[in-house]
């Protein structure tokens, strides 16, 4: 099984430069003025929810199979069309194609009023021979994106059912986010809602770059959204995230705030790349601070099966998919730049209340699937009829905005277990890892740090703690058994005296990590 995120697949398309725009006023069409607000689409959302769902009929399916990638690349957005929805929100949209046949409707909302940006063929260029010139003249836009003021690079894109992403502090796109997860990881077909309106308005407040509201629908449910987004230059973009979910049938896997990422290698599974690069990952571990304050690491995996982990987590403080590794020489890559790309950290607003966050990892042998998706899993699972409501910030930064701690994981290794120049037991695995922080600096071997290692079946082997020469670091060094295919669960941090100095490091030690050593 292979996730394979839309507007990622098009990352391409989300760069391509657009024709350079004109002085003068900006004219894309509009239709009439209806009167707007958030209470509107939440009506509209529990309506759609009333009766059964109606699936949107593809119009013009043969062209629009025949705007592949490289047909899609070449139709460009005419800057010229450009639709200022305030000086902080220029939007520019997207074409329809192979990928993306389902149009979207867009408003542009001022003082209470809505007007739908009207759709053009003059909007885009293409060649003469492009596909999207036989296509109907009111076939509508696949998504749109916000630019910066200079029309140079965009900062936000929506594309493709409920996705859309931010290029983050660093403003290099990566991971991406979606309105609402169902049936993630399960046997039977993924289902994935759609945005299938935009309203766009100006920021309520001076900090605000964009006030954005979207209708939701798929056949278990239908939502309202409310997203209020602060673009900072130097500090990446924060999103406030308003939902209210009218569900039509019971769901088995409810995932709310769901985070979709690549991870096909790092130095924990480097034999397991093919690559030239050292590391090639959009994110390397999930990090979940619990109700009571402990944070918890989870480096992330590439599984020979589709794999799920449960963590319960009540009322949590928040949880997200991080790039902690941000050292160039780790990806040497200067194309797509891994170490630029955004960790994304999810503050529920309003408690969450019992569940868990789930992580899905899918087997992977290419930088081009997302395979990793972190959401929140409610306990109790809604039925038909049932409104809900989740209320979040999201955090697109460099690294995640967590409350200190004594000292973080900075890098997991695995090797052969046993002890050099002697026979190496096939059945063990050698784990290292490496710590560094506040807590930590400046001691030495003598200054009590210690270290705790549980694991689910078996002890830890030959545990060892030493400070890193030349460095800040701390390495923890230990051996496990691994007699059969059940994953060990093992549980590290370290302690000085009756102090708690690390976070928590979760990891799974698994059967195939030993037999690929071998």
């Amino acid at each position: 099984m292979r996730l394979i995120a839309s507007c990622l697949l098009f990352l391409g398309i989300l760069a391509a430069p657009v024709l350079p725009a004109a002085a003068g006023e900006l004219a894309a069409k509009r239709g009439p003025a209806e009167p707007f607000s958030f209470d509107a689409v939440i009506d509209q959302a529990k309506a759609l929810a009333a009766k059964p769902y109606a699936e949107q009929r593809t119009r013009a399916a043969e062209t629009l199979e025949k705007i592949d990638y490289d047909a899609h690349w070449k139709i460009r957005f005419d800057a010229d069309e450009t639709v200022n929805i305030s000086d902080k929100a220029p939007v520019q949209f997207f074409h329809l194609g192979r990928y993306f046949k389902q149009p979207v409707k867009i408003y542009e909302v001022n003082s209470g009023v809505a007007r739908e940006i009207l759709y053009d063929p003059s909007y885009f260029s293409s060649p003469d021979d492009s596909p999207s010139r036989d296509l109907p003249a009111d076939i509508g836009f696949a998504g749109f994106r916000i630019m910066r003021p200079d029309l140079k690079t965009d900062w936000i894109s929506f594309l493709g059912a409920s996705y859309f992403r931010t290029d983050g502090q660093s403003n290099q796109y990566g991971q991406s986010a979606r309105g609402l997860a169902l049936n993630t990881g399960l046997s039977q077909p993924e289902e994935f809602p759609r945005f299938t309106a935009f309203w766009l308005a100006p920021g309520e407040n001076a900090d605000e770059s964009l006030v954005l509201y979207a209708l939701l629908d798929s056949p278990s449910v239908a939502g309202a959204y409310k997203m209020t987004m602060r673009n900072t230059e130097s500090e990446g973009q924060t999103i406030d995230v308003d939902s209210r979910l009218f569900f039509r049938q019971p769901v088995e896997r409810l995932g709310i705030a769901p985070l979709t990422s690549m991870y096909w290698y790092s130095e924990t599974n480097r034999s397991m790349g093919l690559d030239w690069r050292p590391e090639v990952h959009d994110t390397d571990g999930l990090s979940i601070v619990m109700e009571n304050g402990e944070q918890i690491w989870r480096p992330l995996n590439n599984p020979k099966g589709l794999r799920t982990s449960t963590f319960q987590a009540s009322n949590l403080q928040g949880f997200g998919l991080a790039q902690r590794d941000r050292a160039f020489e780790n990806y040497e890559d200067d194309g797509v730049f891994y170490d630029k790309r955004p960790s994304v950290w999810i503050e529920p607003m309003a408690p969450f209340g019992e569940g868990a966050v789930q992580l899905v990892e899918i087997p992977t042998d290419d930088e081009i699937y997302d395979n990793i998706v972190a959401y929140f899993l409610p306990k109790t699972l809604p039925a038909a009829g049932e409104e809900r409501r989740f209320a979040y910030r999201m955090h697109w930064k460099d690294h995640h905005p967590l409350p200190g701690v004594g000292s973080r994981t900075v890098a997991t290794r695995v090797g052969q277990g046993g002890v050099p120049g002697q026979p190496r037991p096939a059945d063990q695995i050698k784990i290292s890892i490496d710590f560094e922080g506040p807590a930590l600096k400046g001691l030495g071997q003598g200054d009590g740090v210690t270290p705790v290692v549980e694991l689910s079946r078996g002890e830890a082997i030959n545990p060892y703690l030493l400070p890193v020469v030349g460095t800040d670091r701390w390495r923890l060094i230990f051996d496990a058994k691994v007699a059969d295919h059940d994953p060990i669960e093992a549980r590290v941090y370290l302690k000085r005296g009756d102090d708690v100095v690390s976070e928590t490091w979760l990891g799974q030690i698994t059967h195939e990590l030993v037999a690929h050593l071998r």
